[in-house]
Formats: structure tokens, C-alpha cells, sequence
């Protein structure tokens, strides 16, 4: 049996073997768009792992020569003294699990690796940034609390320079971590595949397929590709993209960026991004050039897209492609518009239109005039109003919502709160943008989200939150409009718009389709929805 597949445009395994982010990058490689060198460890080597407790028979010898291809294709060595190559290490099911299993960044930074990186880049403080964020990272997968890393990276003193705090920070992480880790590349990327392997079975993957109808026994495949970085310098990056917006359906790019940053600080929510747009001010030629991939992308899958990117040192490289997911309103704009554009037929639209999407095509909204009630203001995440008590923790949220509903507020969320998102009627976070893990969560599970509340404090241990001057204890009833990204203290009357045209259109076509095999059901369904939705 063959574990390990190519990174080629000419591999024809599907993504039940190659994971969903593996043949996701395939099709990128087809469409000619710059993706990483790499290979992909498939979903059957996950499920003889974890049956059989150990790394299948025949995988050393795969995984050598496939090392070997990517080190040629990346003209770097893993753990070689000279030009050594980082990679990553990310897991990817069939079906989409965001954030619920283990990732890997800046593997293969050794001691003299991360020597030979600032000695060959001119630039230390890059090389051991990126040598501690591989340390988090594997720290992280291996079982320690990000709560205790972080707090070991923020209470290094201040140094003279930023060079000085960041050797700091790198032994006192190196410090907590039992056994130590390696100082052997190829011994780094065994743990880090056997990490992602066992991710599959963590409490909150299991949670998030319960909640989504995910077979247990699929496995997940993991992606090794050369790292490309994007806090290399000032003209690198990461980010996210929707090829339209995933509130709205707007036929906009929707996303969010950051300048020096790598892509985990996109995802954690723990820093402030800045909008997609500021990409055309800063890198201009980034910017077309991934216009030019989502438009190439789009017409491919023949809908709405999300994709992952860096750019380093003003090259881009797309990291992620899958189907934007989205949810009520936006749903149903994008079917219709891409029937008026002639990129799907009227059919085909009325068949994307599923009753969750019907669900939430009547947009609530808070109905109040007294500024007095808002307690904060973020950025709406995912469309929709949730009533419920604040609970400051996800333990917290599980337990009360035994007795009603609850709204989990928290600093950021991270997959080690699955329990609580999915206990919780909607979420509210200080920190983190449309592309966060709490935004991307709630959209998948179509739970109003409000993210980026900047002047929001979650007090843990007073059990309260606070804003703008104002306590509000844990327990207390909020409100929040997952559209407009308000927050308001009690339960203000809701309101609830009119369905749109983008909706009576498709009613119209659902009237004027008679329904052979392939719409029968979806004009149904429409029609039957016609009463509820027009009340």
C-alpha cells in the first residue's frame, strides 16, 4: 500500500485519501497557482495508527523518499547545515474541521539550523522569532496549555534588544517542555506526524463531528510542505480571502491580513488583523496576484471560495482552498448570482439552497434606541441575534446551559473551547477578525458570532465581563446582533426583516421549474418554505 503522495498536479487520489486540504492544493497545482513544494501522508496511514498504536509498516522508507524529492524541489536540506529547510506539518480531513486538530509550524529549526537561518538571511531576529514559534507550536500539539506558554513569553523582562528577549522567551519555553524537544530534524517531523495522527481523537474533534454528522473512523491526512515566511521582512504577510463576502454575499473580496505576521496570529484571534483591502495599499502586485487566484479559483469550483495565503518577501503563496460554507442570506445571493452570471444554471442554484440556509435567511436585528443599552461593539462574525447569560469559560458555558441559554464571551477561542461554542446560543470575543477560530467556527455552525470587541475585558476570575466602564457579571442576560457586531446588556426586541429578492427570485424559479429528478426536491422544498418565510 502507498501512504505518501505527491504534491503534483497529476495526483488522482480523492480527498477521502488525500485529506481535504491536501486535494485542495492539488487542484491549485492544476490551476497553475504558486503552492509550496510538499507531500501528503494520507487518511489510511491515520487509521492503521491509531488502530494499531504505531506508524505503519513501509512508512520510514516513503517518508525518507519523499523527504528527499522535497528537499530537491525546495533546493534545501532538512536539518542541513547549510540552506536548511523548515516545513510544515498540518492536518486535513476529508471534510473540513477548522482549527480541531494539530498543526506545525517551522519544523526542522534546530539550534544550528537557526543558526545557519540568521547567518544566511543577515537576520536574527527572524530566525529565532521563527524558532520560537515552532517551539509553541510543538509544545502546544504535545499537550501543554497555551495559557502556560504564553504566559512564559510575557513575562520575559525587557531586554536591550528584541534579539536578547527573544533568546529569552526561547529558553524559557525550552524550559517547560518534558522531554525535551528534539535537536533532530527528521526526530521533530516523526513526533509532529504522530501529534497530528492523535489529534484526530482529541475530546473537541470529536465534539465537532458529532455536531456535524462526521464519520469517526474517516482519519486525517497530514500535508508536510517547505515553509514559506511571512515574518520574513516587511514586504511579507498572511491572511485570509473569501472571493465573495461571507455576511452578505456580496461579489467582493472579504478577508483579513497581517504584515509580518504568520498565519497562526490570523487564526488564534490573539492579534489584531487589518482588513483585506490594505493589501492593494502595501503590496500591490500581491494584491492582483491574488485577485487573479480568486477569480482562477472561483471558476473552478463554480461558487464562493476561502482560500489561506502568505506572501514572502512580496511573492505570494496560496496554503488553502475550500468552498466558502456559507450560511442563510449569503447562501442564497450567491446562488443567484451565479445563475445571472451564467456560472451555474437556475437549477443547480435551487439545488446549493439548503433548509439550514432557509433557516437563517430572515435576518433578525435588535430593535432600541437607547445607546445606554450597548455594552460593546465588534465586528459582526456571523449574521443573527442570540439571547442568553454571559459565561466566561467554556466549562462555565457547558454547565449553565443545562438551564437556558448562554453566550460564551472570552478573549479569543481556541479548539480547547469546542465544548463551550457548541453549548453556547452565540459567542462574543475581545480579539481576532472574520477569519478567527471563533468566527470561522460559528459560521460552520451557523451561531450569531461577535469577534473583535476591542475595549472588552473577560475577568475569569471575578467571573464578569467589563466595557465601558460598566461590570456585567457572569450569569447576566445579553444580547448580541451577530450582523451589526453589537452587544447589548438585557433583551431589547428583536425584529426581523423581510426575506430579500435574492430569495423571491428563487421562489420564482421554483415555480417556473417543473421539478425533474435533480430540482424536484429542492423546489419542494421552496415552495413549502414559501409560507414561513413570507409570514
Amino acid at each position: 500500500m502507498t501512504w505518501i503522495h505527491p504534491l503534483s498536479a497529476d495526483v488522482e487520489e480523492t480527498a477521502s485519501t488525500l485529506g481535504g486540504k491536501g486535494h485542495g492544493l492539488v487542484v491549485l497545482r492544476r490551476l497553475g497557482l504558486p503552492v509550496p513544494p510538499g507531500f501528503v501522508i494520507g487518511t489510511g496511514a491515520c487509521r492503521a495508527f491509531l488502530r494499531d498504536g504505531r506508524l505503519p509498516d513501509g512508512l520510514d522508507a516513503e517518508l525518507a523518499s519523499a523527504l528527499s524529492g522535497l528537499e530537491a524541489a525546495a533546493q534545501r536540506r532538512l536539518g542541513g547545515p547549510a540552506r536548511p529547510l523548515a516545513v510544515s506539518v498540518r492536518s486535513g480531513g476529508s471534510v473540513s474541521m477548522p482549527g480541531m486538530m494539530s498543526t506545525v509550524l517551522n519544523l526542522g529549526l534546530t539550534t544550528e539550523t537557526t543558526a545557519e537561518l540568521a547567518a544566511e538571511t543577515g537576520d536574527l531576529r527572524f530566525a529565532l522569532d521563527s524558532r520560537l514559534r515552532f517551539l509553541l507550536g510543538f509544545a502546544s500539539v504535545h499537550g501543554l496549555a497555551p495559557e502556560s506558554l504564553e504566559a512564559v513569553v510575557r513575562e520575559i523582562p525587557d531586554r536591550p534588544t528584541e534579539e536578547l528577549r527573544l533568546a529569552d522567551a526561547i529558553r524559557g519555553v525550552e524550559s517547560l517542555i518534558r522531554p525535551p524537544v528534539p535537536d533532530d530534524a527528521t526526530r521533530q517531523l516523526e513526533l509532529a506526524i504522530r501529534a497530528v495522527f492523535s489529534s484526530w481523537d482529541t475530546p473537541r474533534a470529536k465534539t465537532y463531528r458529532e455536531l456535524h454528522d462526521i464519520p469517526h473512523e474517516l482519519g486525517t491526512a497530514v500535508t508536510v510542505q517547505a515553509m514559506v515566511f511571512g515574518n520574513r521582512d516587511d514586504h511579507s504577510g498572511t491572511g485570509v480571502a473569501f472571493s465573495r463576502n461571507p455576511n452578505t454575499g456580496e461579489n467582493a473580496p472579504f478577508g483579513e491580513v497581517l504584515f509580518g505576521r504568520q498565519g497562526e496570529d490570523v487564526v488564534s484571534g490573539r492579534t489584531a488583523t487589518r482588513p483585506l483591502s490594505e493589501l492593494a495599499e502595501r503590496e500591490p502586485e500581491v494584491w492582483d496576484d491574488l485577485l487573479d487566484a480568486l477569480n482562477r479559483i472561483e471558476s473552478h469550483y463554480r461558487d464562493a471560495c476561502y482560500v489561506e495565503f502568505t506572501f514572502e518577501a512580496g511573492k505570494l503563496w496560496i496554503l488553502q482552498v475550500r468552498p466558502g460554507g456559507l450560511v442563510g442570506h449569503a447562501a442564497v445571493r450567491v446562488a443567484v448570482d451565479l445563475a445571472d452570471e451564467g456560472v451555474i444554471g437556475r437549477r443547480e442554484a435551487l439545488a446549493r439552497v439548503s433548509p439550514r440556509h432557509l433557516h437563517h435567511v430572515r435576518t433578525p436585528s435588535v430593535e432600541t434606541s437607547d445607546a445606554n443599552d450597548v455594552l460593546t461593539q465588534g465586528l459582526g462574525a456571523c449574521p443573527g441575534v442570540a439571547v442568553g447569560r454571559v459565561a466566561t469559560t467554556s466549562d462555565k458555558a457547558a454547565l449553565m446551559a443545562a438551564d437556558g441559554p448562554v453566550i460564551l464571551v472570552r478573549p479569543e477561542t481556541s479548539p480547547l473551547d469546542m465544548h463551550g461554542l457548541a453549548a453556547a446560543a452565540g459567542i462574543v470575543t475581545a480579539r481576532g477578525g472574520p477569519a478567527s477560530h471563533a468566527a470561522v467556527v460559528a459560521r460552520t455552525m451557523g451561531k450569531p458570532a461577535v469577534v473583535g470587541a476591542a475595549d472588552l475585558t473577560v475577568d475569569v476570575a471575578a467571573a464578569c465581563v467589563r466595557a465601558d466602564g460598566r461590570t456585567v457579571r457572569e450569569g447576566t442576560p445579553i444580547t448580541i446582533d451577530g450582523t451589526g457586531g453589537l452587544v447589548f446588556i438585557g433583551t431589547p426586541r428583536i425584529t426581523t426583516s423581510a426575506p430579500g429578492p435574492h430569495l423571491h427570485r428563487l421562489l420564482e424559479w421554483a415555480d417556473e421549474i417543473s421539478g425533474d429528478d435533480t430540482t424536484r426536491e429542492a423546489t419542494e422544498r421552496l415552495k413549502a418554505a414559501r409560507t414561513v418565510l413570507n409570514a
